[in-house]
This record gives C-alpha cells, structure tokens and sequence, in this order.
C-alpha cells in the first residue's frame, strides 16, 4: 500500500496539468488575454449562500469576478484567468473551502454565445487529453459530439420535478428540489446546458428584455456534475446595487456577518459594455476527465492534510 495518498492520485494530477496546459492554448490561439487579479479584497460581491473567508482587514475571494469585470469597464474585451478562490464551509464529495476556477470573459456578446464556447473548449480539452469524441464517467457513456442539449430551468421542473418552478420558488424549495430531483438527472448521456434561471436566481446576470422575470444564466451538467455558471453580464449600476442590497438582507435575516458593498466595482459599471462570462470548477472539471466521483482524488492536498 502506498503510504502517500499523492503517490495514488500521482496520474491523476498529471491529467490535470495536461488540462491547463490545454485551457491556456485553447484560449491564447482564440486571442484572449490571460490576466491575474488579486486574491485579497476590500469586499467581495455580497451573495446570500456564499461567505467570503475574511483575510486581515480585507477578505478572500469567492470569484475574480469583480476585479475581471473593472478589466472590462478599463477597455478590456477577451479576458481569461485560471485561479484559486476561497469560500467559507464548504466541504465535501464535491466541494473545498479552497478551490481552483477558471474565469473568462467577451465583450459584445451574451450567454448563448457563451454557451457554445464553453462547448468547444470542452470538445477541445477532450479531443487533446482524453478519448475525443466521449467519455466515460461513473459507468456512463458520455457522447460530446455537438450540438449539446439546452433546457430551460421551468422546463426541467416539468420534465422531472414534484411540483413546479413556481411552486419551489414559493415555498422556498428551488435550491433544495433542484439538488435532490433534478441535477443528478442531467446529462446523463450527452452534456446539457441548464439555462434561463428565474430572475431571483441570477444575482449579477442580466433579464430578458421581453421576459423580465427571467435572468440570462446558465449552467453546465455533465452525468449530474455541475460545471459551471455563465451569463449574460449585467451592467446597470443601480440595478446590480439594488440586487446587492436584497443579498444584504438576505443575509443579515439568516444571521450571517455583514459585508460592505464593493463600491469600485459599482461605479465602474457605468463603463462596462455589454459582456458575457463564466466560472468553471476546474477540480470538476479534472473529476469528469479522471472519472472519480470525489474531488479529493484531483487536488495535491486536501484541507485536512495541511
């Protein structure tokens, strides 16, 4: 028996850096920009189911989002960046309290442009570290030829939940019914992309314009694994302080700790054009192409072995 749990997972960990190494020629050749931005900040995007790690006077980030953003507003247009981010008690099968996130952003485009990138760079990843056109994931065979499944948030109620959106939404159930009922149902056999997600859902995604009640969000599933989280940016400075506030006071009612509003990425809003971006879990993403269903077979260390 080894008697290191990294000598187990060495191929693993292999895998993963031939991941990366195909993330960043994946976006360079497209033209993107690969940029760092800092881990410490004076106030992260306040987010009621997301606390912040606090670090001295400032905190961790949960996501590059905020300093990738003010990129935009500075005149920014094809941006990426693979980086590590922090978030409060969350630990298990799927999640750590420090994680690796690979972020990108474009201008003049919206998530279903976003959607189909996020295709090809999978397609790409496949195709340069893994079988190509499939994949094999916890017994299941997974087709990654295009073009992938897209369902809509309402209709995934429908197909395979108890009760509606509506109803979840009502009864405060919508993240519990999604968890339980329909995520371990998606992209069983081919990728889906989970999309349009109700307005109260998408705290920093912009609204239809013809159906205000729905946000331009979506995520990715591949064999009930969540990937990612896309969108179409939302750029109104008024609008995102108001839906900031309601996360304020989502939070202070469940007794959670205060956080001040991050006030320079507010006013930069005024000059950020109209964007699209996503964060995707690269752990998960290593998990998919090293078919282990637990995140710590693709990390060099886990938190307890520090």
């Amino acid at each position: 028996m080894n008697k290191y749990r990294q000598q187990r997972i060495k191929s693993n960990l292999e895998l993963r850096a031939r991941i990366i190494r195909a993330i960043r020629r994946f976006f360079i050749d497209d033209g993107f920009l690969e940029v760092e931005t800092p881990n410490r900040i004076p106030a992260p995007a306040p987010e009621a189911h997301i606390d912040a790690e606090v670090s001295g006077q400032l905190y961790l980030h949960t996501s590059p989002e905020l300093c990738m953003k003010r990129l935009l507003a500075a005149g920014y247009s094809r941006i990426f960046q693979i980086c590590k981010c922090y978030r409060r008690q969350e630990r298990g099968r799927k999640h750590l309290p420090e994680m690796t996130l690979l972020e990108w952003y474009e201008t003049g485009k919206d998530y279903t442009h976003m959607m189909g990138m996020t295709e090809r760079l999978l397609q790409f990843i496949a195709r340069h570290c893994s079988s190509g056109e499939k994949i094999n994931y916890q017994g299941r065979h997974i087709d990654l030829r295009g073009p992938w499944d897209r369902l809509s948030v309402c209709h995934a109620f429908d197909r395979y939940a108890e009760i509606s959106m509506s109803e979840a939404l009502l009864n405060d159930r919508f993240d519990e019914v999604m968890g339980i009922q329909i995520e371990p149902r998606l992209g069983c056999d081919k990728p889906v992309f989970l999309y349009n997600y109700p307005a109260q859902c998408g705290a920093l995604a912009r609204l239809k314009t013809d159906d205000p009640a729905v946000a331009e969000r979506f995520e990715l599933y591949i064999a009930g694994l969540e990937l990612c989280n896309g969108f179409s940016e939302l750029t109104d400075p008024a609008e995102q302080r108001s839906r900031f506030e309601y996360e304020l006071k989502v939070r202070q009612a469940a007794g959670k700790a205060d956080i001040p509003l991050p006030e320079k990425f507010l006013a930069s809003l005024k000059d950020m054009p109209e964007a699209t971006g996503n964060a995707l879990g690269m752990d998960r993403l290593v998990m998919l192409f090293t078919d282990t269903s637990h995140i710590d077979d693709v990390v060099a260390f886990t938190p307890e072995e520090l």
